[in-house]
């Protein structure tokens, strides 16, 4: 049997194998890898981070900016709260001193109405007492006559003497003057 040729390009690359795995190729892929790295490196470096960078510091200076504003709005509501608190405090002490206010004018115009009314009722009792002493003085003024009369009219009647008004009159009067 003779020798045949050897090729030396097919036996390098097994068949059926990897080609990056093949030893002959590796100064090649060692070199595309470094270059291929530092492209992305230096595109990574020069262009993406920088614009990451930016992203990161634009969103830091508005949530700073955010918190600075939320910290305004917050200092100025406890401001409101606190000058609606002092307004509130403020009407009620003005609430209650009105309401004392009208409490005593009430109380005073009470005092003074009583006073009024009492003295009113003083007054009506005075003239019904004098009414009832002066109607009693006349009851009495006509009380008499007729007692005279009658007792005028009993004398007579039991013992059947006749006695004059007059002095009946004045006995009556001198009875209701020990009496």
């Amino acid at each position: 049997m003779a020798a045949q040729p050897v090729n030396t390009a097919t036996e390098a690359t097994p068949r059926g194998g990897l080609p990056q795995m093949d030893t002959g190729t590796f100064p090649s892929q060692i070199f595309w890898l470094i270059v291929t790295f530092g492209l992305l490196f230096l595109v990574l470096w020069r262009i993406t981070l920088p614009m990451i960078e930016g992203v990161i510091g634009d969103r830091r200076n508005r949530i700073d900016g955010d918190l600075g504003a939320a910290e305004k709005l917050r200092q100025q509501a406890a401001e409101a709260l606190a000058s609606y608190e002092a307004g509130l405090s403020g009407a009620r002490s003005r609430a209650h001193q009105i309401l004392d206010d009208n409490r005593k004018s009430i109380n005073a115009e009470l005092e003074t109405q009583k006073a009024g009314a009492g003295a009113e009722t003083q007054a009506l009792v005075r003239q019904a007492e004098e009414r009832i002493a002066a109607d009693r003085a006349r009851a009495l003024g006509s009380l008499r006559p007729a007692a005279a009369e009658a007792a005028v009219a009993i004398v007579e009647r039991l013992t059947g003497a006749r006695v004059n008004s007059e002095e009946a009159t004045k006995l009556i009067a001198e009875q209701q003057g020990a009496a």
